[in-house]
């Protein structure tokens, strides 16, 4: 990854063309607003993710999870489940990702989403339960392919949190205000409490 590119703009580039469309067929939305709206999601999922990572024992659980979600064709057998239409197990696998990754906040995070881009609560909803297992194998796919640690992967999406929130893009103000639990504008250590008790979905 070079430094003008974020995990987030390579996995949007990685969805160009029949992806997006499938996902715009199945929301029931046109492509340019699906776009927008993956657009925003990713950098929401990813910097989620990085602050999961920031917890004690966070990165080794996220790790430990992205070995277990390896198999099964990588990104692109999750891509080919989502083009042939067989991703209700897909799905069901990403409502159970994403409790771990928002915990308590999940249905702020959706809400956010829907309001900001337009696609309404329960289309946000369907879309982040669709891109949670795409991220997931992109991440795998990644951590395979680069030899990644525990710490490195922790460190690579503290990183993509800290640049998706610098950007203030839709994405990253989203995270921002999910972060931002206290509403003083800046996340500090309280806000990061409050959140490590969440988003491993309890799990310590």
């Amino acid at each position: 990854m070079n430094a003008s590119s974020s995990l987030s703009d390579e996995l949007m580039s990685q969805l160009q063309g029949a992806p997006l469309q499938q996902l715009a067929q199945q929301l029931g939305t046109d492509t340019a607003q699906t776009q927008q709206a993956v657009g925003a999601a990713l950098p929401l999922l990813l910097g989620a993710m990085g602050n999961n990572a920031a917890q004690p024992q966070g990165a080794q659980a996220l790790f430990g999870a992205l070995q277990d979600h390896g198999g099964g064709g990588g990104l692109e057998g999750m891509l080919g489940s989502l083009l042939g239409g067989g991703n209700a197990g897909a799905q069901s696998d990403g409502g159970a990702i994403l409790g771990h990754i928002f915990g308590a906040d999940r249905q702020r995070a959706e809400a956010g989403l829907g309001e900001a881009t337009g696609l309404g609560g329960g289309n946000a909803a369907n879309l982040l339960k669709m891109l949670a297992p795409i991220v997931m194998a992109f991440l795998a796919q990644r951590v395979q392919s680069g030899g990644m640690s525990a710490d490195s992967l922790g460190t690579t999406l503290g990183q993509e949190r800290d640049a998706a929130r610098q950007q203030r893009g839709l994405g990253g103000g989203l995270l921002g205000s999910l972060l931002d639990q206290n509403g003083d504008g800046q996340v500090g250590l309280d806000d990061l409490v409050k959140i490590g008790g969440s988003l491993l979905g309890g799990r310590r």
